[in-house]
């Protein structure tokens, strides 16, 4: 688990006194890129979730599947 890594604070760069900008670890950059990504899907699926499910026959689907395109 990418936890056990020892990492480097964030680095906040300051314009006029005023936080601007982060520098992070690149490795807890991507584990925050992951986490958000997550975190949207999840979001997704409870939408799916709310909606009714609908099914199809078998022959409908075939009927309509259309490989390629």
């Amino acid at each position: 688990m990418r936890s056990a890594i020892k990492r480097k604070s964030p680095q906040i760069i300051l314009q006029d006194g005023e936080p601007t900008a982060v520098i992070l670890d690149i490795d807890e950059y991507q584990e925050m890129l992951e986490q958000l990504e997550d975190l949207d899907d999840l979001n997704s699926l409870k939408k799916m979730r709310k909606k009714p499910l609908k099914f199809k026959k078998l022959e409908d689907f075939l009927k309509e599947y259309k490989p390629g395109a």
